[in-house]
């Protein structure tokens, strides 16, 4: 369960499909300060794939994913410094 990751930010992007999830991400991540911890709700299974790569690419550490119901998943990323 998610219950050991306290976030310190949540992004719910429920209801958008690509780009919009991953862009949304990248902007809030970019307000964010190191050792910092954002949760981003999805229910776009594409998201699910893209978003850890961008997480990636921008230095920062994808935690852990949660599958929440049929098709909702709970990303959580640690903002790296």
């Amino acid at each position: 369960m998610s219950s050991d990751i306290k976030p310190t930010a949540t992004l719910d992007v429920r209801g958008e499909i690509c780009p919009y999830p991953d862009v949304k991400t990248k902007k809030k991540l970019k307000s964010m300060k190191p050792g910092e911890i954002l949760e981003v709700i999805v229910d776009y299974p594409l998201s699910v794939e893209r978003i850890p790569r961008t997480v990636e690419k921008m230095g920062h550490e994808l935690l852990k994913i949660v599958k929440v119901g049929e098709s909702e998943w709970k990303l959580y990323i640690k903002v790296k410094g």
